[in-house]
């Protein structure tokens, strides 16, 4: 069984709300699930489609789809 690539992208100027570390959150998509972990501890979180665009407030600008 081929083994999926995926594609993480760093997000320039992200702290980690854990280790608060700066420019170490990376963002990534697997299975329709968004993911963002940090590269320096163990924090983890993840959002389905459905819910980021629910919670889409005032303050995004926009959402960039490479």
């Amino acid at each position: 069984m081929a083994e999926v690539k995926v594609k993480k992208r760093f997000v320039a100027g992200a702290k980690c709300p854990k280790c608060k570390a700066l420019d170490s959150i990376v963002l990534f998509k697997l299975n329709g699930v968004e993911t963002v972990e940090c590269i320096e501890c163990d924090y983890s979180e993840q959002q389905a489609d459905e819910q980021v665009a629910k919670q889409a407030t005032g303050d995004v600008i926009g959402v960039f789809k490479p």
